[in-house]
Formats: C-alpha cells, structure tokens, sequence
C-alpha cells in the first residue's frame, strides 16, 4: 500500500467498528480511511460491515449506503457514478482506481479504502487537487494557434489526425497515475506527473494546435519532464486504461528529434 501524506506526527489508529444489520445472510467489511482536521485527532481506520444483499455492487454504492444509512459523517467526493467525472478516485484494495467502476466483488476479503496517497487529505477520502489543478493549468491545456480561424466553419483535421487523438482526450484527470508515481511522490513541486503530461501531449499531437515548438519548449526541463523513470505504475493503473507512460515517452522522442 502506497504510503499516505498525513497530518505531522501522526500515525492511524484503530477507530469504530459499526456491525452487520441483523439478519444478514451476505455481509463484508468495509475498512475506511477517516481524519477529520477539526478534532486534532490522529486518523484511523473505521470498519463498516455490510450486508451485500442490500447494497449495490460498486465501491461507491458501499459508501453512498455508509454515509446514508450508517455515519452520515463520512466525507468523500463521487458525482457522474459513470466512470467519466473522475470524482471518486481513491486507493481501494491497494490500487488507486475510481469507486464507481470498482466492483466489490473482485475484492476477496475486506475492502481497504484510502484517500489518494501523497496528497495532503482535506477530510476522511477527500484529497487536496490544488497543486494538481494548478500543474494542469500550467500546460495551457486549451488550442492555441496563430492564423485566424476560418469563417465558414471549424478548423477541420482529417481522419488520420483525430486518430491520433485516441488514448489522450479520454483523459478525466482523476489523478490515479499521478498519485500512484514514485516520482511524482518525490517530485511533486516540480514533476508535472503523468496525467499532466498525458495532457500536455495531448495538445501537441492535436494537428490543429499551431504552438507545438512553444509546448516543447516549456516541458524542456530536468524536472517537468525528465523526472519520469518509465517505473509504468501510471499506465497499470488508469481506470480508463490509457497509457500516460507512453505519452510521456514520446515527447522525450520529440525533444531527441527536434535538436
């Protein structure tokens, strides 16, 4: 289990177990991540034990019926439950993945769930995206060019270049690869990560894009770009099964090519 970024000097304690309904035929433990900065409280670990019989298959329906039904104080974040917002990223049985696509039933034992590791936790599963947003930003994730659009229609691109888009823009920056990259952990400050950089190829591969030398050159750094070491946890984790990895190791081909 990839190690979480908790509040100084603390360590996570053993905290609430809240047992099965009575009558329950088909139950299974919960083991959730709480920390609530208002206490001053080190954080621990509450276990909720549920009878699956009357819960929903996914992760995320397991912690809509704990905050619902059992401790309405439970924190965490989850908004489409289609695996497109990107909302309910969190580390559950080890990995870092999305709630709502996460079956409970490919889960043997009980079920661990943890914020994002190495992000600094805002409430219980509720990372800080901050730095994360900010990083993104950072790579003007949007087109930019230089001639004027035409005035009759779209900038258009043919077949084989929207092609070329495929395994990018399906990007929902959930932040999974990026949390779940030694080198982002270490680096972080000054590491855009993978799912930033997945991003910023994004737009330099985009035929329409007319700033691609500019693009390059803003990632020519020993950290933005180079930190990355291909360890390929990024791509063994994205719920959408993208590969940031090879992204990434096509703009180091690019920077190679262009001196």
């Amino acid at each position: 289990m990839a190690e979480l970024r908790l509040p100084k000097n603390s360590r996570i304690g053993v905290g609430k177990h809240h047992a099965a309904p009575e009558g329950a035929k088909r139950s299974k433990a919960f083991r959730v991540y709480r920390w609530n900065p208002d206490t001053g409280e080190n954080p621990q670990m509450d276990t909720y034990v549920l009878d699956l019989d009357e819960c929903g298959p996914m992760v995320l329906d397991a912690l809509i019926k704990i905050k619902n039904e059992v401790d309405p104080t439970l924190t965490f974040r989850r908004s489409c439950r289609e695996g497109i917002c990107g909302s309910c990223a969190m580390n559950i049985d080890g990995t870092n993945t999305l709630a709502c696509t996460k079956a409970i039933d490919e889960i043997e034992d009980e079920v661990a769930i943890y914020p994002l590791p190495h992000m600094s936790v805002v409430k219980d599963l509720v990372p800080d995206m901050t730095h994360f947003y900010a990083q993104y930003s950072s790579i003007k994730p949007w087109m930019q060019t230089q001639t004027p659009p035409p005035p009759d229609r779209e900038r258009l691109q043919s077949k084989e270049d929207r092609a070329e888009l495929d395994g990018l823009y399906e990007c929902i920056l959930c932040a999974c690869c990026s949390t779940s990259c030694p080198s982002y952990w270490w680096n972080g400050d000054r590491y855009l990560g993978p799912a930033v950089l997945l991003q910023a190829y994004r737009w330099i591969a985009d035929s329409r894009d007319e700033y691609t030398g500019e693009r390059l050159d803003d990632l020519e750094d020993p950290f933005r770009l180079y930190r990355c070491h291909t360890i390929m946890n990024c791509t063994k984790t994205c719920p959408k099964s993208l590969n940031p990895a090879k992204a990434i190791a096509t703009v180091k081909k690019m920077m190679v090519e262009r001196r």
